[in-house]
């Protein structure tokens, strides 16, 4: 090839790539433009959250025009918000009839409270299934409450509103709520259903200076601190039958608040650094409120802060007032449970027979009355007083009236109940355990200890002696709170007499020693019995004999019982005291040991109630 052709090549080929540049240049531009005039409407929250550096100023005033026309809307307070009533949904129709009315909601403030309940009874449902979501619960600000029943869709094999699952996985509405992170994880594990953009409010209560928290950070604690709202978190409704046919009202109520309380902590969190106010230019609500949960968004909770200075001052506060908490120490004893050093229970005696016989005595009108083991129920057969209505499960009706009947068929001791460790769930080797320590509940009157085998659960051989391990730490407390301490002079019930037991010891060592002591030392142990017995009396073998018999032990005449004393400055504010008290230890055990498998309806305030109802809150306490 010529010079010259090489050359026109070359020209041709630089003009070619030029060329093809200018229009990738120009593609690319106008991409640009038309991203810019066309935002996304489903961009992450991150990527809101960034200014767009490229966009031009005409093109941000034009966006910012339409939100300058925007009026705040007022929150409604929190009393009114939790006084709307809740709406089930079971079917597509149903959602479909609310969703319009939660749109609304959601354009006004694009939040979400958000809980879920399942049945929580040793881990299956009660159709002897693996438990699953079985209720969703969202609230908007205004209070609207909806509390879709997923079991009910999966059981007939319908699928979800398609609306509900993207408002579920929405980046631009927020969900909030205690714990919303791990409820997404059941709800996409149980119902393949999407949750994104949670908040915890934990979280946010942890990142306010202002905020006082004294009672801890579960959702109920957070509604008593920062709202002043008392929510019922009973052991009986928390874990009913949520998979029932028809929920009750309580159930309904239950549920509602959790969702609706949520939102209202959310937005009383926001106001505590800044009132909620018209957004700025170019802002929108939600990026002015996830504006204020950048950090905290779609993050599981771990229990701290991202080490975050006022989370280890927090810390440290909590620390030093753990002696002032009623559960104070229940935390600062390692779980005894999991030294492999030192096994637990070894030498324990456990039960060679099931406690729970689970047979029913019937009032002789049928209404049932209670559960009792089977020989009492036999015990009614054999002395004529009570005729057998069915072998499975064992009846027997009473052929006379009962001392008293159970306020509701509700109550506890109408419950089968099973005989497994009530913490870990073993089916052998338990012993029966007393939830308030027999040394207190002896002394308590006789009212609150009739007919009460409420506070007495099986336990294995090893949580049994761990459990009594975290019970010494209670007990030492108390002993300080209430100057009745365990094991020092003051608390033992005979002290040891120091002259009588120098008079023993005088008359032992005469008579063992006989003429071989030095009679500078016979004389003066014999003024030692001397001065004993009667100055200048001729002591003689037999009164040696005597004092060297001597019993040197002597009652202390001020001594109370450990027990005694601390159930005695309870029972200064009478019942309602008493009924603290017992409160006080049940709550200790809950916490201490965690249990997985009460019995249906134990609760911490049982029977409280109805001791109230039935002698007043001005009972004389007759302390046993």
């Amino acid at each position: 090839m010529s010079r010259q052709s090489t050359l026109t090549a070359a020209v041709a080929t630089m003009l070619g790539a030029t060329l093809g540049g200018l229009f990738l240049w120009r593609s690319i531009r106008s991409q640009k433009r038309k991203a810019l005039k066309d935002p996304p409407t489903a961009e992450p929250i991150q990527a809101q959250l960034e200014p767009d550096v490229t966009q031009s100023e005409p093109a941000k005033q034009q966006r910012s025009a339409p939100t300058q026309t925007q009026k705040p809307v007022p929150l409604p307070p929190v009393d009114a918000l939790l006084q709307v009533p809740p709406v089930i949904v079971s079917s597509s129709e149903e959602w479909e009839t609310l969703w319009p009315a939660f749109q609304k909601d959601l354009s006004v403030y694009p939040v979400l409270g958000l809980d879920c309940e399942w049945v929580k009874r040793m881990r299956v449902s009660f159709k002897g299934k693996a438990s699953a979501v079985s209720l969703l619960q969202l609230a908007t600000f205004s209070g609207r409450c909806v509390l879709v029943r997923l079991l009910t869709f999966r059981d007939a094999q319908l699928p979800l509103p398609k609306s509900l699952a993207r408002v579920l996985s929405d980046p631009r509405v927020l969900k909030v709520g205690v714990g919303c992170f791990e409820d997404g994880k059941r709800l996409a594990n149980d119902h393949g259903l999407a949750l994104e953009c949670t908040v915890d409010l934990r979280y946010l209560a942890l990142r306010q200076r202002q905020a006082v928290l004294n009672n801890g950070l579960s959702l109920k604690s957070l509604a008593s601190d920062l709202l002043n709202i008392t929510l019922d978190k009973s052991h009986e409704l928390r874990c009913s039958d949520w998979e029932a046919d028809i929920l009750t009202q309580e159930q309904m109520t239950y549920a509602a608040r959790d969702a609706q309380i949520s939102i209202a902590i959310f937005f009383h969190l926001l106001q505590l650094t800044a009132e909620l106010s018209r957004p700025a230019e170019g802002e929108s609500v939600f990026v002015q409120l996830a504006s204020r949960c950048q950090g905290l968004v779609d993050l599981p909770f771990r229990g701290h802060c991202g080490g975050e200075r006022e989370d280890g001052e927090r810390r440290r506060r909590s620390r030093k007032s753990t002696a002032d908490s009623p559960e104070s120490g229940d935390q600062q004893v390692p779980d005894p449970r999991r030294n492999k050093r030192k096994p637990l229970g070894v030498g324990y005696s456990a039960r060679k027979s099931p406690l729970y016989d689970n047979c029913f005595l019937h009032a002789p009108d049928g209404q049932p009355l209670c559960t009792c083991d089977k020989k009492k129920a036999k015990w009614y057969l054999e002395k004529g007083i009570g005729e057998l209505v069915s072998e499975d499960p064992f009846i027997v009706r009473l052929l006379f009236e009962p001392s008293g009947r159970p306020d509701s068929q509700k109550d506890y001791y109408l419950t089968a109940k099973e005989n497994l460790c009530v913490v870990c769930g073993k089916l052998e080797s338990y012993i029966r355990k007393n939830i308030v320590p027999h040394e207190y509940r002896r002394h308590f009157p006789s009212e609150m200890k009739d007919h009460n085998s409420h506070d007495i659960l099986l336990l294995c051989t090893a949580c049994h002696a761990a459990s009594n391990v975290h019970d010494g730490v209670l007990k030492q407390q108390l002993a300080e709170e209430h100057s009745a301490p365990q094991g020092c002079e003051e608390g033992m019930r005979l002290l040891e007499d120091a002259d009588r037991r120098r008079v023993r010891s005088a008359a032992r060592a005469l008579l063992s020693a006989g003429d071989g002591m030095p009679e500078s030392r016979r004389e003066e142990l014999m003024s030692v019995i001397q001065s004993f017995f009667c100055d200048g009396q001729q002591i003689t073998q037999e009164m040696l004999q005597i004092a060297a018999a001597l019993e040197t032990r002597i009652f202390n005449e001020s001594y109370v019982p450990h027990g005694l004393k601390v159930v005695r400055a309870y029972a200064e504010r009478g019942l309602c005291g008493l009924m603290e008290l017992e409160s006080r230890w049940r709550q200790h055990f809950l916490t201490s040991m965690q249990p997985r498998f009460l019995p249906t309806l134990w609760a911490v305030n049982h029977n409280h109630d109805k001791y109230l109802r039935k002698y007043g809150a001005d009972l004389k306490i007759l302390l046993n």
